[in-house]
């Protein structure tokens, strides 16, 4: 029985884990946390029985530590990053899959990469904001960082069994989002509620405003490189309307490798959770290819979505400007959802910032943490001017 301790169980990545959990008895789930969705994890709880679970909200922790005493329920229940990091290191758990979203998922990482567990990263910026220091870890600790990405779990699945010096490229695939056919005028006046229709996904707000703005293609570019060893140059992005090929893998003998699947995480989580082997899941579904009526390609359009270049941008200058470039884009896109700021000014407010920040190389991790926090505050600045 594999043994699985869940960070972000109630956000879209963690409740589809616990369905390909549910189907299989050789998994348990000995571990979860939330942020502050009490009453969906007070259902997991349930369901799943795990002896610790952390809520990162202290007065939300406090209320759903009454409620599983007053149900006799055999749980502990701890709080904030102590809390996180206690369920990331639980002594029972074989794997950790971290599906938390944003720069709170670095430090956990790290503490069970040092405890030696199996890592299934769902979490971009981990490797985003402090990759060297997450790869050198695993290498150091001989832990094996699973990605859970479809993008990632793609070229991850087309690279077994293949050499590392014969790969020329890695092909990222985007949707491009709800407003790939925008002009510039058209997005000067999109929505909140129109950036959160995204065409194929279902996803979180964060990572669906991400899609919009092709940040998050931005972010796994970034994150490709530190999983995959190789220079910016070789990573591509191209744009995949129907999101079937979830990303390629080119060789240098001209050949070029891609893993399909329908638009679904299901198949991604389950690969991780079982690899080295490959299992059928209720929950994965094959392609019927007599119905793919088209599979259509195009370049992104960098001049609209000038977010996935500033990406580029931060992975080229290295140590610390990529975890500026998330700072920021994590403050923006949440003043974009409170509707305090307009689409556009997304990059705008990530360019500003990144242009201030004096780039240290080979950052430890407090120096990571401390431009992180310094990186938020200039972005809230910026937000304020706009």
């Amino acid at each position: 029985m594999k043994k699985i301790a869940l960070l972000g169980s109630t956000g879209s990545i963690g409740t589809q884990t616990l369905e390909v959990v549910a189907s299989d008895p050789s998994l348990e789930i000995v571990g979860l946390s939330a942020h502050r969705n009490i009453n969906l994890l007070e259902q997991q709880i349930n369901m799943f029985h795990p002896r610790l679970v952390c809520v990162m909200d202290e007065k939300k922790a406090s209320e759903l530590k009454n409620r599983v005493q007053a149900q006799g329920l055999l749980v502990e229940v701890v709080s904030g990053l102590e809390g996180l990091i206690a369920v990331a290191t639980m002594d029972e758990a074989d794997s950790i899959l971290t599906a938390v979203v944003g720069m709170i998922g670095l430090i956990p990482t790290i503490e069970a990469i040092k405890k030696g567990k199996t890592i299934a990263l769902a979490n971009k910026e981990t490797l985003v904001t402090a990759g060297e220091l997450v790869m050198g870890a695993a290498r150091d600790y001989g832990v094996s960082i699973l990605p859970v990405d479809s993008e990632h779990s793609a070229i991850f699945q087309c690279l077994r069994g293949n050499e590392h010096h014969a790969v020329s490229k890695l092909i990222l695939t985007a949707s491009g989002g709800p407003f790939r056919d925008y002009t510039q005028e058209m997005l000067q006046d999109v929505t909140v509620e129109a950036a959160l229709k995204h065409p194929n996904w279902s996803m979180g707000s964060k990572i669906t405003i991400d899609s919009a703005s092709l940040m998050n293609k931005g972010l796994e570019v970034i994150e490709a490189k530190h999983l995959f060893d190789v220079t910016p140059e070789q990573i591509d992005v191209i744009v995949h309307r129907e999101s079937i090929i979830h990303s390629m893998v080119e060789y240098k003998d001209g050949s070029t490798m891609a893993q399909m699947g329908l638009p679904n995480m299901m198949h991604p989580i389950a690969y991780a959770l079982y690899y080295p082997e490959r299992k059928p899941t209720p929950c994965v579904h094959p392609l019927d290819f007599a119905k793919l009526s088209k599979l259509t390609f195009d370049p992104p359009k960098k001049d609209l979505f000038p977010c996935l270049g500033l990406a580029y941008d931060a992975l080229v200058v290295g140590g610390t400007m990529p975890a500026v470039l998330n700072a920021a884009n994590e403050v923006a896109v949440d003043a974009f959802l409170k509707k305090q700021i307009n689409f556009l000014q997304i990059p705008s407010i990530i360019h500003e910032v990144m242009a201030k920040h004096i780039c240290i190389n080979r950052p430890s991790l407090d120096e990571i943490i401390g431009i992180d926090e310094w990186a938020r505050v200039m972005s809230r600045q910026e937000v304020q001017k706009q």
